[in-house]
C-alpha cells in the first residue's frame, strides 16, 4: 500500500479522536519509531515533543520494554483475573504500594486513564455507601480539569471548556469551584481556599470526594499551580470528611519533576489513578489505589465486593511490560532526565515571552507550553511542524510539548527550535492575512 492509498482508506474508514468524519484533517502515516523518532511512510523523521500523548517516556523501541513483552507473551498474553492471579500482577501491585504515597495498600488494575477515574469515582461512592452514607453521592471538583472521556469522567471535566458541553443534560451533577491561581512557587493567600472551604462546609453531608489533577492540570489547560494549594485542599478534606482522589494519570512516574505530583505537597490521598507512562507508552494499561480502610470498608458493606470487573484487568502482558517500565525508571535515574529537560526547556523557550502574539511560557518538569493569544488552526500548523522535522499537537491556544525523558540536548534544540520558528511564520502568515 502506497502512503497515498493508505491517507485515502484512512479518511474513507477510520475515525480519529477529535476528528469530523464529514472533512476528515489529514493524517501522517507512521511505520516506525525508535527513540525520539517518528518515521513516515514517505521516509521523513520527526522528533516526537509529544512522547504520544505524553506516555512514551523512555521513548520507543526500548529493547527492554521489548524483551519483556517477548518473554511474557512466550508464557501468555492474557487471561482472566477473576479467581486466577499472577506474577507480573502481584509484583507490579507490590511495586506500585511501594512508590506512591504512604497508604495506599490496596491496587485495583484496568485498562486505561478514563477507566481507571470511573472505578476511583465508583470506589468513593461504594465507600460512602458502605458506611450508611448514601447520600455522600456528589463529587466535588476544579474548574479547567480533564479526566477523560467516558460518562462518570466526563461529568468532573470543566462544564465550559471540557469538551463535553453536548452531553451536559445526561451527565451526573457534581460541584464545582474556580480552578487554583496559576503558580507553582505562587505562596497561598488569604482567600486562595475560601470558595473550595465555603462549598465544602455547606455540601459536605453531599460530597463524597475532590477529585483533581494535583499540580498539573493537564488536557483542561496545562495550567500549573501550587503545592500549598494542593496541601490546604487536601487538609480541608480531612476537616470535613471528604476523600481526596488524585488524577495522576498524565503527571505520574516523574513528569512533573516529582515521581507523582502529590509528593510536591507531601500529600497522601485516599484515592489514585494512574495511567498512560505506566507501561513506558507501549500499551493501555492503568491503575487506581486506595487504602486498606476504603478496600476494607467496601468489602463489608452490602455488596460485599467492588462492583466492577473490566474483561482485561491485570493483563499480563501489560503488567509485565510495566514492570520493565519501572525497572528503566530506577536504573536511568528519571530525576536526572526530567530535571535536564527542565532546564532545557527553561533556556530554549525563553524567547518566546517577547514575542507580541505569546501570552504565556511556562515549564515544569519535562513539560513545555507556549500559551499564544488566539487559538491556532490545527490543520495548518501540523502540516508546518512536520515540515519543519517535528511532531507537536497543540490544542486550542497552547502549543506545548512533553518529549520523552531519554530526549537528548541536541533533539531538545531542535525540538524547541522548530516550535518557535513554526509560529513565528504562523502568525506572520496568520496577519497578513486577517
Amino acid at each position: 500500500m502506497t502512503p497515498e492509498q493508505l491517507i485515502a482508506l484512512d479518511q474513507q474508514y477510520v475515525w480519529h479522536p477529535y476528528a469530523s468524519m464529514d472533512n476528515p484533517p489529514p493524517s501522517y502515516p507512521v511505520v516506525g519509531a525508535s527513540g525520539v523518532r517518528l518515521t513516515l511512510a514517505n521516509g521523513q523523521e520527526l522528533i516526537d515533543g509529544m512522547a504520544s500523548w505524553w506516555c512514551a517516556v523512555h521513548g520507543y523501541n526500548h529493547p527492554h520494554l521489548n524483551e519483556a513483552m517477548k518473554l511474557q507473551i512466550s508464557d501468555m498474553s492474557h487471561v482472566m483475573f477473576g479467581g486466577i492471579t499472577h506474577e507480573p500482577a502481584v509484583t507490579l501491585a507490590n511495586r506500585l504500594v511501594d512508590l506512591t504515597p504512604a497508604g495506599l495498600d490496596k491496587v485495583f488494575f484496568s485498562d486505561s486513564g478514563s477507566v481507571a477515574v470511573e472505578v476511583a469515582i465508583k470506589m468513593a461512592l461504594q465507600y460512602w455507601h458502605s458506611k450508611t452514607q448514601a447520600n455522600k453521592n456528589r463529587m466535588l471538583t476544579i474548574r479547567n480539569g480533564y479526566h477523560g472521556d467516558t460518562f462518570g469522567a466526563m461529568a468532573v471535566c470543566d462544564p465550559i471548556n471540557g469538551m463535553h458541553t453536548l452531553f451536559a443534560s445526561v451527565l451526573p451533577q457534581h460541584h464545582f469551584v474556580d480552578a487554583p491561581p496559576m503558580g507553582f512557587d505562587r505562596p497561598l493567600i488569604d482567600g486562595d481556599l475560601a470558595e473550595l472551604e465555603d462549598k465544602m462546609c455547606k455540601y459536605q453531608n453531599e460530597i463524597a470526594a475532590l477529585i483533581l489533577e494535583p499540580i498539573v492540570q493537564g488536557a483542561g489547560g496545562m495550567r500549573f499551580y501550587s503545592p500549598e494549594w494542593l496541601k490546604g485542599a487536601a487538609d480541608l478534606c480531612k476537616q470535613y470528611n471528604i476523600l481526596l482522589i488524585a488524577d495522576e494519570i498524565a503527571t505520574g512516574f516523574g513528569r512533573s519533576g516529582a515521581l507523582f505530583a502529590c509528593d510536591h505537597a507531601q500529600v497522601k490521598p485516599d484515592i489514585m489513578c494512574l495511567g498512560k507512562a505506566i507501561t513506558g507508552g507501549t500499551m493501555s494499561f492503568a491503575a487506581t489505589l486506595t487504602t486498606a480502610e476504603i478496600a476494607t470498608s467496601i468489602s463489608r458493606g452490602e455488596a460485599s465486593c467492588f462492583m466492577h470487573g473490566p474483561t482485561f484487568m491485570a493483563n499480563p502482558l501489560a503488567c509485565a511490560v510495566a514492570n520493565a517500565s519501572l525497572d528503566l525508571l530506577e536504573r536511568s535515574d528519571w530525576k536526572s532526565q526530567v530535571n535536564g529537560l527542565n532546564k532545557g526547556l527553561n533556556i530554549l523557550l525563553q524567547p518566546a515571552k517577547a514575542l507580541p502574539y505569546v501570552e504565556d511560557v511556562r515549564v515544569l518538569g519535562a513539560i513545555g507550553v507556549i500559551e499564544v493569544t488566539q487559538a491556532v488552526d490545527l490543520g495548518i500548523i501540523q502540516k508546518m511542524f512536520v515540515e519543519e522535522g517535528i511532531w507537536v499537537r497543540p490544542f486550542g491556544k497552547l502549543v506545548y510539548v512533553m518529549p520523552p525523558y531519554v530526549m537528548s540536548p541536541q533533539d531538545l534544540a531542535l525540538l524547541c527550535s522548530g516550535m518557535l520558528s513554526v509560529l513565528e511564520r504562523y502568525f506572520r502568515q496568520h496577519h497578513a492575512t486577517s
